[in-house]
């Protein structure tokens, strides 16, 4: 039974957005690695961003990023092609969902969880977050593997239900439904602005 969203979150005010990998690699069509429904979801966390920010709860973008030479790609190289290149535009966010003053980037990132090897974890907790509202690509790889190990870091985590997009439809549901179970609230743009008060 998924969990009560208003019990689990103590306060609204120690909220954070973060918006996942929404690069031009993943987003783009004709982009390496372009994530079906991606564009589509643009609208929807630039308007949660605005709001965030309004709310004065951090934005936090995270970026895949790898080496030119490919030499930090590991495995992953055996399940996708090579993509967010450091010094090409393919991990650069994409155009309408900029970074704006203030907002948080976690450019550190070299694996489909942003905790491993980075400083987000470091960056939430001194700003004081509690609770993730989460959005961005891909809802299967990137997403699901951040608010798996958000989940064990006891952050209190709400995926966009229409703010993710997945490698596909199919995999999209298969991990919304996974991670409701024991993860994450999985709620709609507008349940999450009546939770936060945006």
């Amino acid at each position: 039974m998924p969990v009560d969203a208003r019990a689990l979150i103590r306060d609204a005010d120690r909220t954070a957005l973060l918006v996942v990998d929404m690069q031009n690699d993943f987003v783009l069509p004709g982009a390496p690695v372009a994530a079906p429904g991606a564009l589509d979801v643009i609208p929807v966390i630039a308007d949660l961003a605005a709001r965030a920010r309004r709310r004065g709860f951090p934005v936090v973008y995270t970026q895949e990023m790898h080496r030119p030479d490919e030499s930090d790609f590991g495995i992953e190289l055996h399940f996708e092609p090579p993509h967010c290149l450091e010094g090409t535009e393919g991990p650069e966010v994409v155009d309408a969902l900029k970074p704006e003053d203030g907002d948080l980037r976690i450019t550190s990132k070299r694996r489909y969880d942003a905790f491993l090897g980075t400083d987000l974890d470091l960056v939430l907790r001194c700003a004081g977050v509690e609770n993730l509202i989460v959005t961005g690509v891909c809802t299967d790889i990137c997403v699901t593997s951040t608010v798996q190990h958000a989940r064990n870091l006891d952050y209190r985590c709400v995926v966009v239900r229409d703010g993710v997009a997945g490698s596909s439809p199919a995999r999209h549901d298969a991990a919304l439904f996974g991670l409701e179970h024991v993860f994450a609230v999985v709620a709609t743009a507008g349940e999450c602005r009546a939770l936060f008060d945006l």
